[in-house]
Formats: structure tokens, sequence, C-alpha cells
């Protein structure tokens, strides 16, 4: 696994900036946890809480030496969600995570970063293998895996309930 980094790099994709969260980056968290739609995210919770949320996505950089990035829109520079690499204690495996706030949904971005996020775990942090971890009913982001090339391994139990662990290929193995 990585180094631990204070300031995870910044990468891109053909819509996307992949960069370190900014205080600004807190008031649509705290609205995202604050509505149903973060029920698969650990939410809905109150505002002390996604702060809480908030603050593990910088310090999962400094103790892991990877992390979830904040995810900006390039053509308005718009904060549009996160994700990335991600592996807190008891979780089964390395994961790769996303969430978007609901107004872009759809669009195409949890797939687009997810992929540049599983090329930087396989290329800049060493990964072997990365998975994931998606609850039952979460049909969108069980799709945004099968785009990514992920296979559905079955169900597991963690720390939220039920869900089925999709295990990504290597970034060469997708077509």
């Amino acid at each position: 696994m990585a180094e631990p980094a204070l300031t995870p790099p910044t990468l891109e994709t053909e819509r996307l900036i992949l960069r370190g969260f900014l205080p600004s980056d807190f008031e649509p968290m705290a609205a995202f946890y604050a509505d149903d739609v973060s029920s698969f995210y650990g939410g809905p919770c109150n505002r002390e809480e996604a702060w809480r949320k908030f603050a593990a996505y910088p310090g999962h950089w400094a103790l892991r030496g990877f992390g979830p990035w904040a995810l900006e829109e390039k053509a308005s520079g718009e904060y549009v969600g996160l994700a990335g690499c991600w592996y807190p204690e008891a979780w089964p495996e390395p994961e790769l995570t996303w969430a978007l706030l609901p107004a872009h949904h759809g669009k195409g971005y949890a797939t687009e970063a997810g992929l540049r996020s599983l090329e930087a775990a396989y290329d800049l942090f060493g990964w072997e293998t990365a998975v994931s971890v998606i609850a039952l009913d979460n049909t969108p982001s069980a799709r945004v895996a099968e785009r990514m090339g992920a296979t559905n391994e079955g169900e597991i139990a963690y720390r939220y309930g039920t869900a089925h662990l999709w295990r990504h290929r290597p970034p060469a193995a997708v077509s």
C-alpha cells in the first residue's frame, strides 16, 4: 500500500478534475448527508455527523496514502461529489467508492471517476485487487460497477447490513 500523503495527487478525466477536498466542499456534502439519497453512504445524518464523515476523506489520505477525491466538473468548476480509493478499518478489502450529489446523477460521472480511480489504485498505489461494496438495492451503483467491468461475487455482511461485493478487473483488462 502507498505511503501516507497529506496532499492527494490531482487527476483528470475528460470532464472531471479529481482533487483534494476543500472547505467549500462541505456545504454540498452536508446537504447530501441530510437527504435520504445518502442512505447508501451511511446517512442520512445531522450536520455534526456529516462533518465527521467529510473529515474522514482527507484523513484517509493521511493514514492510508490514498483516499477518495473531490470531483469537480471541468466546465463549471462545480463540486459534484466524490470517488476514489477507500479502505477503512474492518472493511473486507480495498474498495473503489463513489457518491454524487443528486443534481449530477445520470451524467456518467461516477463511471468516469471510478475508472480513473481504478487506474490510480493499481498504477499509483500498488493495489493488487479492488472491490466495490454496494448495498443490495443500490441499483444505480451496481450499474456503474458493471460499466466499469466489475463482476458481482455475491452477498457479504458489512457494517450497514448486507451488500454485494463487486470485483474490479485490473485496468488493463477493462476495455
